[in-house]
């Protein structure tokens, strides 16, 4: 099993439409490839107030890379990414970690 740790660092005022993309749009075209979520978290305490993290859990590194080209190309996201950003893009930067349980570890 292999977890993605992705954080998401709005540009200053677009977090909610970050929000907004993922929930109205984003979440069902990860359904539509069985891309497995986690959860999804915003700061409440330290971090950056606007920053989005998000944890995904893929096969194996192979898996994760079948799915994400999968959503890239995929019809739906193009236009609502194009949509959501018409006023200029949503994001400054992405950060992407790559986790491994371990064997003790509850998360396989």
């Amino acid at each position: 099993m292999l977890y993605e740790l992705r954080s998401y660092e709005a540009l200053p005022g677009k977090l909610p439409a970050l929000n907004k993309r993922f929930a109205e749009v984003t979440l069902k075209i990860f359904a539509r490839y069985k891309m497995d979520v986690v959860g999804f978290w915003t700061n409440e305490i330290g971090g950056y107030s606007n920053e989005l993290v998000y944890m995904m859990r893929f096969d194996d590194m192979g898996d994760r890379e079948r799915k994400w080209k999968a959503f890239g190309a995929d019809e739906e996201w193009q236009k609502a990414r194009a949509a959501s950003e018409a006023d200029g893009p949503l994001l400054l930067r992405i950060n992407a970690r790559f986790l491994r349980p371990t064997a003790y570890s509850p998360a396989q």
